[in-house]
């Protein structure tokens, strides 16, 4: 069994910053891409930023310059640094990662149960 954690979502003005967590444990034998997601109401799920095992990353384009992922791979943990926060950033903010849980298996992507981001004045 995998698990993953999200936390650091909240509330918070316009222009401000978060900084979210995901932290994987459980049976995990390598993880590969780790990535953020997030959820408007009334909207898909859209990826928001990804990190691979190596350390290459992407973007939406609508937060390139705001968001930095980045990934501590000895705490199986992926952060989210979101800057000059605004209004269209809420969302709830989801967590994946492709994660294989011994030798043989195969990369099986994984979710974390969300963390809410709210921005408001």
């Amino acid at each position: 069994q995998v698990q993953l954690v999200e936390s650091g979502g909240g509330l918070v003005q316009p222009g401000g910053s978060l900084r979210l967590s995901c932290a994987a444990s459980g049976s995990i034998f390598s993880i590969n891409a780790m990535g953020w997601y997030r959820q408007a109401p009334g909207k898909e799920r859209e990826l928001v930023a990804a990190i691979t095992s190596g350390g290459s990353t992407n973007y939406a384009d609508s937060v390139k310059g705001r968001f930095t992922i980045s990934r501590d791979n000895a705490k199986n943990t992926v952060y989210l640094q979101i800057n000059s926060l605004k209004p269209e950033d809420t969302a709830v903010y989801y967590c994946n990662a492709y994660i294989a849980v011994n030798y043989y298996s195969d990369y099986e992507g994984s979710w974390g149960q969300g963390t809410q981001v709210t921005v408001s004045s």
